[in-house]
């Protein structure tokens, strides 16, 4: 279990690093190409790292869904090339953990066809605060006489 967890803290560590390149090369190329760039070196890396293991995913056996998941994947490169530089690091973060987190819930609502608990309510509030409490400790700094 221990694996999984810094796996995880790990990928975090790379999706902050990968936002914070990208929305440097969003600001130098544009989001788009940013996007572009990104997806097409990304294309690479793995082919090269498929090669190397030897094997190769049966394209005609793809779901549907990941296609979608392909648009999205790129849609929120390109968003984030486009937001990081403007609305800095942490701001970014925090909204796009903020979404996610919102959407995990509704997603699994609609999944299991039930309304969220008391307790997973409470939980996402307390994720939103704990995400807003940079914000708002250096909101009330500078409004410190």
């Amino acid at each position: 279990m221990l694996f999984f967890v810094s796996l995880a803290l790990l990928n975090g560590v790379l999706i902050g690093a990968s936002r914070t390149i990208n929305g440097q090369l969003g600001t130098r190329a544009g989001a788009f190409r940013a996007s572009v760039w990104n997806h097409v070196v990304g294309f690479l890396f793995l082919s090269a790292v498929l090669l190397v293991l030897r094997t190769w995913p049966d394209v005609t056996d793809v779901p549907v869904a990941a296609y979608a998941g392909g648009v999205f994947g790129a849609l929120f490169v390109a968003v984030n090339s486009y937001v990081f530089p403007r609305l800095g690091a942490m701001s970014a973060s925090v909204l796009v953990i903020s979404g996610q987190v919102l959407s995990a819930v509704v997603i699994d609502c609609v999944q299991q066809g039930t309304l969220p608990s008391p307790v997973r309510l409470a939980g996402v509030a307390l994720v939103l605060l704990g995400l807003s409490l940079p914000r708002l400790t250096a909101r009330l700094r500078r409004e410190d006489p």
